[in-house]
C-alpha cells in the first residue's frame, strides 16, 4: 500500500466520494445482521465518510471508526454535526490500521467494500489481520467484503476508458462524468486503475482530475492461509449479501472469521 498511497488517493476525491456512493446500499442490510447477531461495541476500518458507521450508529450500536485521509474524516465529522441523535454513539479517529492504537474491544470488526484491497503486501495483509484479532472481544467477529476474483481474471484487459457513471457534485451543483482505465496485474494480483473525474463548470469548460489507485485481489486460497497465519478462524465464506454460499461465479466474497484457539 500502502497508507501514505492510500490516503493521498481518497485526499485527491474526497469532495467526489458521497455524490459518487450514494447508490451504494446493498451490503448495509448485510451489516445490520451481523450486528444484531455479534452485538456491539463495532469497529469500521477505513471508515470514509461514514456510510457504513452512521448506518449502524441509526440502528443503535455503539460505533467506532478510524480512516487514514484527513479530507475523508473531516467530511464524516460534518454529516456527524448534522445527525445530533447519533453524536454519543460515534467515535471517529484519524489514523491506518497497521498504527492506530484503540483500547477498546468490540464484538464486531467490519472492513467494508475493498477497503482491504488496498493492502497489498503479505506483510501488511497478517499484520492488519493481526490488529484485528487483537481489537476482537471474545466470540467477536470480523467481516471483510472482497470482490470475486474469478470472473475478473477472465476478463480481457484491453486498456480502454470506461464511463463508470455522471453524477451531480452536491457542493458546486455540477455535473461530473466518473471515468476509468485500468491494467491488471495478474501475476502480482494487482489491478491499477486510474480513475478521471471530469466537471463541467458554469462557463462550460471540463476540468478533469486523474487520480491512479492500485489495489490487490485475492483468491479464496489466499484468504484462508492469511486467516490463519494471523490468528483468525474462519467462520464463512459467503457469495453474496443475502448470506448464500461463495462458489463459483459468485458476485462477492465475503469472509467472516473470528479468534482463534
Amino acid at each position: 500500500m500502502s497508507a501514505n498511497e492510500s490516503r493521498d488517493f481518497y485526499e485527491l476525491v474526497a469532495r467526489y466520494y458521497d455524490a459518487e456512493n450514494a447508490h451504494w446500499t446493498d451490503d448495509l442490510p448485510f451489516y445490520a445482521e451481523m450486528a444484531a447477531q455479534t452485538g456491539g461495541p463495532i469497529l469500521d476500518i477505513g471508515s470514509g465518510t461514514g456510510r457504513v458507521l452512521f448506518y449502524l450508529a441509526r440502528h443503535g450500536y455503539r460505533v467506532w471508526g478510524f480512516e487514514t485521509s484527513p479530507q475523508m474524516l473531516a467530511r464524516a465529522r460534518r454529516h456527524l454535526e448534522e445527525l445530533p441523535a447519533l453524536q454519543k454513539r460515534v467515535t471517529m479517529l484519524e489514523g491506518d490500521v497497521l498504527g492506530i492504537q484503540l483500547e477498546e474491544r468490540f464484538a464486531l470488526i467490519t472492513i467494508s467494500y475493498h477497503t482491504f484491497m488496498h493492502l497489498r503486501t503479505q506483510e501488511e495483509q497478517i499484520a492488519a489481520l493481526e490488529r484485528c484479532r487483537e481489537w476482537l472481544k471474545p466470540g467477536g467477529q470480523v467481516v471483510i467484503d472482497l470482490p470475486d476474483v474469478g470472473s475478473l481474471f477472465a476478463t480481457p484487459d484491453d486498456g480502454s476508458v470506461v464511463l463508470e457513471r455522471t453524477f451531480v457534485e452536491p457542493e458546486s451543483g455540477r455535473l461530473v462524468m466518473q471515468q476509468s482505465v485500468s491494467e491488471l496485474d495478474r501475476a502480482a494480483q494487482l489491478m491499477h486503475i486510474t480513475w478521471i473525474y471530469d466537471e463541467l463548470d458554469a462557463d462550460g469548460v471540463v476540468r478533469r482530475l486523474v487520480a491512479p489507485l492500485t489495489l490487490h485481489y485475492y483468491f479464496p486460497a489466499e484468504m484462508h492461509l492469511l486467516l490463519r497465519l494471523a490468528g483468525l478462524r474462519e467462520v464463512a465464506f459467503y457469495g453474496d449479501y443475502d448470506f448464500g454460499p461463495f462458489a463459483d461465479g459468485c458476485p462477492r466474497m465475503i469472509v467472516v472469521a473470528e479468534k482463534g484457539a
